[in-house]
Parts: structure tokens; C-alpha cells; sequence
């Protein structure tokens, strides 16, 4: 090869690859491009059991928060949804990312501790409102709609304070400490975290978790490649055994490894609280998952040249991962192309697991990745159809044979 021919070659593999870069992490990044002007549409839903000041304070604070850097408040009657169980529900249903609720009575239990030293002593303020989330769903975004709830009852606790503390001021016993100490502080909020998920490393889980079920089969297929060749086992066998054996591989290969992936998330669950039941039907999940992923590698390194799958591998990872990054809401509508990805499917399955069935999206999700799996299949049949042509496979084997016949 001469200098020239050699610098064209190294010159374009350079600008290729950096533009391959470019469009993947532009993919990527493009996803949560002014995602925060998108958070109105996220809904939080609103229920006012109490129906006086405290419950009327609760929408004025939202009126003053609203704008397209906050979630929308929905608020709904008492008779749509007449107990906490409820909100729950909609919560589950994924109807709504939160809720906030005025506590039945709240501001009359307020009006009865302000007027006695008695009833103050007892009267607790963290009971006058209260806030429902889930830290499973998308624990990142998740944060931030735990910190929005957060905003919301503490700029409900001071409207108040601003349009009925001065009010009541003139005709309170404010020398009695446990009366003082009530107007001091007359409205607060309980948080409930109806799917706790405490662990620090839950933010890997839609993250980083999504890239190892793609790289570990290009390692191993690449390992496998080399091993069949290595041992001739396209020459050996006929071309129903060398599918079926690959085929067979594959499943106990991915099923182990798929083993391991949820070994280390198990490990690391420090206080979360999942049965073993539910580390099977996640074992089970990652396995299906990890066979597709196995499938459409199969046949790419069955097509494409060599040189060219570290382009299609880092595409595969930048593509799936976008997929789970983050909720569809908070992205232009153009990346919902991330539900046809596995990676998107496991994880709403994994959702759907880790909080017993509070997933609105498992119907969509499993069929999905288990129609991937069957066309999966039909790419690797194909694939290995177009290896036994030329004894490894595609153009990985033409180039592989082509060298062989040089050396001898």
C-alpha cells in the first residue's frame, strides 16, 4: 500500500468516526434538549378533601409556581376519588407523575388549635397536606417530581401563612408556647413513596444497566467467531447442526449472563425492598432481552464487514440507551422511535416487576420485545445462512477465507 492510499485510509476512518460520534451523541443529547421547558407535561394531580382555607391555599401557590418549567396540577373532586387508594391508583395507572391532597377537616383541626392551648398540643401539622410519588419511575425524574411536590406544599403552607396568619393574629393567645408554636407552623405536608427505591445506584439502572446487555454480546460473539473458525466447525458440521448449535450457545450463554446481571443489581439493592420472586421474574426479563440483543449481532457481524460493526454496535447502545433515558414526555415527540428498542422494553418490564404491577405500559412492552425476539430469530437463521456460504459467515467470513486461501 503506498503512502498516499494509506492516508486516505486512516484520513477517512478519522472523519468517519467522528462523525459517527457527532450523529450518536447529538441522538443522544437531542433528547433532553430544553427538556425543562417541558415539564408541564408531567401531570400532578390534586384533590382537595378538606374544602377551606388550607385546600384553597394548595391552588393559589400552584397558580403562582405554574408555567412550562412545572408540572401540571389537575385538580379532581373528592367523589372521583374519595380515598388515598385511589390517588394511588392513579398513580399506578400513569395517569398522573404525583399527587397532592388536602387532608379531610384540615383547616377546621387548624381554626380548633389555634383556639386551645389543649388542642394545639396535640395538633400536628404535617397532616394538613399531603404528597404521593414513586421513586421507581424513572428515579431521576422522579427526584425532581418529588422536589416539585415538595415546592408546591411549602408554597401552599406560606400562602397561607400570608392570607390567614395575620388574620387570626388579633384574637389568638399567642403568649401560650403550643398555640404560638402552631401559628408559627400551621401547614406542612407528609410525603408517601408508594415504591421506595433507596439505593444509591438506582439511577444506573435505566443508564449505564441498558449498555452491558449490548457489549457483552459483541464480546462473546466476537470470541465465538474466532472459536468456530479456530476449530472448523463450519466444515465439520452441516448447516442445520452449526444453527442449532449456535443457536443453543446463544441461550445458555445469554441466560447465565442475564444471571449475573441481576446477581449485581441484587447485590447492591442495600435497603430496597424486592422478594426473590420478583429477582426470578427480572432474571427472566434480562434473559429475553439479552437474546434479542444476541440475535441482531449475530446477524449484523453475518453482514457487515469487520471494520464497520464497532459503527453499528456503538449506534445499537446510543440508540437503546436514549430509549430509557429518560420518560417520553420530557423528549420531542420524534424519540417515542425509542419503544421499538429492547432495551426501552426491558425496562418498562422491570418497572412493571419491581413494583408489582404498577406499570400501565407491560401490555405494550413484553410483545414488543418478544416480537423482537422472533424476528430476531429469523435474522439469525438468515445470517447463518449466509455464514455456511463461505464457511465463517457474510463478509466477515469472505474476508476471513480470502486470507486463509493467501496464507496457504
Amino acid at each position: 500500500m503506498s503512502l498516499k492510499s494509506f492516508s486516505i485510509a486512516i484520513i477517512g476512518a478519522a472523519v468517519s468516526l467522528q462523525l459517527l460520534i457527532l450523529g450518536n451523541m447529538s441522538y443522544l443529547y437531542g433528547s433532553a434538549y430544553h427538556d425543562g421547558s417541558r415539564y408541564s407535561s408531567m401531570k400532578l394531580l390534586y384533590v382537595d378533601y378538606d374544602q377551606g382555607s388550607v385546600g384553597e391555599s394548595v391552588m393559589t401557590a400552584y397558580n403562582s409556581l405554574k408555567g412550562p418549567s412545572f408540572p401540571t396540577v389537575i385538580q379532581q373532586n373528592k367523589q372521583t376519588y374519595p380515598t388515598q387508594k385511589h390517588i394511588h391508583e392513579a398513580i399506578c395507572s400513569g395517569e398522573y407523575w404525583g399527587a397532592v391532597y388536602a387532608s379531610p377537616n384540615a383547616s377546621s383541626k387548624l381554626s380548633a388549635a389555634l383556639s386551645s392551648s389543649e388542642v394545639a398540643q396535640g395538633y400536628d401539622s404535617s397532616k394538613a397536606l399531603g404528597y404521593i410519588w414513586s421513586s421507581t419511575r424513572y428515579p431521576a425524574y422522579a427526584q425532581g417530581v418529588f422536589s416539585n411536590l415538595l415546592q408546591i406544599t411549602e408554597a401552599a403552607a406560606a400562602v397561607y401563612k400570608k392570607t390567614n396568619g395575620t388574620d387570626v393574629l388579633p384574637w389568638i393567645n399567642t403568649s401560650d408556647r403550643s398555640i404560638a408554636q402552631t401559628i408559627l407552623d400551621p401547614v406542612s405536608a407528609t410525603s408517601t413513596d408508594i415504591h421506595p427505591m433507596p439505593q444509591g445506584v438506582r439511577f444506573y439502572y435505566n443508564t449505564v444497566s441498558m449498555v452491558m446487555p449490548i457489549i457483552i454480546q459483541f464480546f462473546f460473539i466476537m470470541a465465538l467467531n474466532g472459536v468456530t473458525l479456530q476449530n472448523k466447525l463450519f466444515s465439520m458440521l452441516s448447516p442445520r447442526k452449526n444453527t442449532l448449535l449456535r443457536l443453543f450457545i446463544s441461550i445458555i450463554y445469554t441466560f447465565f449472563a442475564s444471571l449475573v446481571m441481576s446477581g449485581y443489581i441484587w447485590a447492591f439493592r442495600e435497603g430496597w425492598s424486592v422478594t426473590g420472586g420478583q429477582f426470578a421474574l427480572t432474571w427472566m426479563a434480562i434473559w429475553l432481552a439479552m437474546h434479542v440483543h444476541f440475535l441482531i449481532i449475530d446477524f449484523a457481524t453475518a453482514v457487515f464487514p469487520m471494520p464497520f460493526m464497532p459503527y453499528f454496535v456503538l449506534t445499537w447502545i446510543i440508540m437503546n440507551v436514549t430509549s430509557t433515558i429518560g420518560p417520553f414526555e420530557q423528549s420531542p415527540g420524534f424519540y417515542r422511535l425509542g419503544y421499538i428498542f429492547p432495551a426501552h422494553g426491558l425496562y418498562e418490564i422491570m418497572m412493571d416487576i419491581w413494583t408489582q404491577g404498577c406499570n400501565p405500559h407491560l401490555y405494550r412492552a413484553l410483545p414488543v420485545l418478544f416480537a423482537e425476539w422472533v424476528v430476531g430469530i429469523g435474522l439469525f437463521v438468515f445470517g447463518m445462512g449466509m455464514r455456511m456460504e463461505v464457511g465463517l459467515g457474510g463478509i466477515f467470513g469472505r474476508q476471513t477465507v480470502s486470507i486463509l486461501r493467501d496464507e496457504k
